[in-house]
């Protein structure tokens, strides 16, 4: 079998020995498995609508913890406004008070 244009490993030559033939017997089989696998992975749909799930799952998990962390420093600050409100009214109620 001729080697294919894009394939970076050339075949042996023909007067290769035993142990370079069974090399690359080995590296073609590797690469056969690899290749094999890829395609496996590409059409196990359940698989790749898990991942997708799993992916879109922490996505969610991780915009609930900014929205939530949000609402925290909102909280503070809305608290720092109530408290100088409550201040604000506070003083003029004392000021109304002391001018009668």
């Amino acid at each position: 079998m001729p080697a294919m244009p894009d394939d970076p490993r050339p075949e042996p030559d023909e007067d290769a020995g035993v142990d370079e033939l069974q090399a690359d017997i080995e590296a073609t089989r590797e690469e056969l498995a690899d290749t094999v696998s890829a395609l496996a992975d590409k059409v196990d749909v359940k698989a790749r609508a898990h991942d997708k799930a799993e992916e879109a799952k922490a996505a969610v998990a991780q915009k609930a913890h900014d929205v939530g962390s949000g609402i925290d420093a909102n909280r503070g600050s809305a608290a720092g406004i109530a408290v100088g409100v409550l201040v604000v009214v506070g003083l003029l109620a004392w000021w109304r008070r002391r001018r009668r």
